[in-house]
């Protein structure tokens, strides 16, 4: 809020700089949107029946083709294995990397650049496209889709469990300092007390995740349950399609409900 200079009684919640810079962002927002809409390429005549179209899908699905269900069942616990094995192998991996992240544990800036800059390689491409890279060096199969994972998660626990170390309290730490201690005991007694409830919500948010994405990289020949979705859609069996889709929207229901009380019981 500002006194304008003419009337000390009027208030104007912005100064003209401010104004100025929220119309320049207005505009360029409207102007990214209707460049947006030209360049997809909306045809009108396709939005019509869309609503007819989606009804007509879903009643294909409806009732489910439940003779599909020991297909869907083996892939579906393939699913649970990948995930599983891929958020442990990225936590292992992650681990070491996030204490060279840590700007209170690391003093090289170097080690804490190449620390930094795995987590960004490894977030910034989709697990669609790592399964897509390991399926090309491993072959299709379920340990395509354990290294997709993994590398994809990289990034998501590491920078995270190295910003929880970073806000560690130093005072028991410069006191086991101050006592002699190794830096193996500094790292048990002083370090890990204060990160482990991070560790553990860092862990388990990552596996709920990796539940998700593993549903959907059999569609590129890296195994779980999109391996059965990949070959409903491909032979247009919209009875196995529907089974398969409900069975991973109440999978990933589930696993949501449990790591939430998990996550409330151990934090």
């Amino acid at each position: 809020m500002m006194e304008t200079g003419n009337d000390p009684h009027v208030w104007t919640r912005f100064t003209p700089a401010e104004r100025i810079g929220r119309s320049i962002v207005y505009i360029v927002c409207a102007i990214a949107i209707i460049w947006s809409l030209q360049t997809v390429e909306i045809i009108p005549e396709f939005l019509y029946d869309a609503p007819e179209q989606t009804a007509d899908l879903f009643a294909r699905m409806w009732p489910f083709d439940w003779k599909f269900w020991p297909m869907v069942w083996s892939t579906l616990v393939e699913t649970f294995h990948i995930a599983t094995l891929g958020t442990i192998l990225a936590i292992l991996m992650a681990l070491p990397l996030s204490f060279m992240a840590a700007r209170n544990f690391t003093t090289n800036p170097i080690l804490r650049w190449v620390a930094q800059f795995i987590f960004v390689s490894s977030r910034s491409v989709n697990s669609l496209i790592w399964a897509l890279l390991f399926v090309a060096i491993f072959g299709p199969g379920a340990l395509a889709g354990v290294f997709s994972i993994a590398v994809r998660s990289i990034g998501f626990v590491g920078k995270l469990f190295g910003e929880a170390l970073e806000e560690a309290h130093q005072g028991p730490i410069e006191a086991l300092t101050a006592t002699g201690a190794p830096r193996a005991a500094i790292l048990l007694k002083g370090y890990w007390p204060q990160a482990e409830p991070a560790f553990w919500s860092v862990a388990l948010l990552r596996w709920d995740i990796n539940i998700r994405e593993s549903a959907v990289l059999g569609l590129v020949g890296a195994g779980g349950i999109g391996v059965a979705l990949d070959a409903a859609l491909n032979n247009l069996y919209w009875d196995q399609v529907g089974l398969i889709l409900a069975t991973i929207f109440a999978v990933v229901v589930i696993t949501e409900i449990v790591t939430s009380f998990v996550r409330s019981r151990i934090i």
